[in-house]
């Protein structure tokens, strides 16, 4: 199954770590974000990617276009460096499709405009660039697909860091407790469209906006709920945060790696 990516955004929340580095590009740990995100899916089984660029189209390209197998893999140096032996590989198998969309798009938009690389696909997966989980992506479709599903994303939980108040006109407060008691889930990605998704999209239009509206009034959206492991990268602290993750070597969205079997 073929997965699209969005990553046009400038990661404006970030820019105290990078000016020149897009956010898809922000390492967590010696990989970029955006590769661990793709090497999750690959674990899964889907490794044809549709990149939809924007800002720093170039970077990401180059990134690929250069790409160090041996900065995340085993391997034997012989002859002084001269030669070297792989003793496992990540992107190989990999097919990955560049499209620039646009530095100023919209996400819908940008899904809209690689929509020719998805003639012919019943069904595809679709993604934020900046957001890590350890869900098991088998047990997500399986549950897409006994009902019928136009669209779905994963639906988790704010961070635990603030509260919620109930506050009436008034301004008395009736209830306060942690967000993640309250009962509210957010839009975390980890999109998965029947190919119906472009009868609901319009040029220009958002995605999760007016198309999300017409497919919720149809009942053909769904949210999976999920209170497993998912962090964003929208802010340091968040980089800081999943860097630790990713130093203990057995970071909770690294499924691919054996000791996680």
């Amino acid at each position: 199954m073929k997965v699209v990516i969005f990553c046009g955004g400038q990661g404006l929340r970030l820019r105290d770590f990078s000016e020149n580095i897009p956010k898809p590009l922000v390492p967590v740990g010696n990989r970029p974000v955006l590769w661990h995100l793709m090497r999750w899916y690959a674990h899964f089984g889907h490794r044809e990617f549709i990149l939809c660029l924007g800002y720093r189209a170039d970077a990401i390209k180059d990134f690929f276009l250069h790409y160090e197998e041996a900065a995340s893999n085993d391997f034997v140096l012989r002859g002084g460096g001269r030669e070297i032996e792989l003793l496992s590989r990540d992107i190989d198998d990999w097919t990955i499709t560049f499209v620039d969309t646009g530095v100023s798009s919209s996400i819908g938009e940008r899904l809209r405009q690689v929509a020719p690389f998805l003639e012919g696909e019943e069904m595809f997966l679709a993604n934020y660039s900046d957001g890590l989980t350890d869900l098991n992506l088998d047990t997500y479709l399986d549950w897409f697909h006994r009902e019928y599903r136009v669209g779905s994303f994963l639906a988790a939980q704010p961070p635990q860091s603030y509260h919620v108040a109930t506050i009436d006109p008034d301004g008395w407060v009736s209830d306060m407790g942690p967000m993640g008691k309250a009962d509210l889930w957010i839009n975390a990605g980890y999109f998965a469209f029947r190919s119906e998704i472009f009868d609901y999209l319009r040029p220009g239009e958002d995605l999760v906006v007016e198309p999300f509206r017409r497919l919720i009034e149809q009942r053909r959206l769904s949210g999976y709920r999920y209170t497993g492991f998912w962090e964003p990268l929208d802010t340091f602290k968040d980089k800081v945060r999943l860097d630790e993750l990713a130093s203990t070597g057995r970071a909770p969205w690294e499924l691919w790696k054996p000791e996680r079997r």
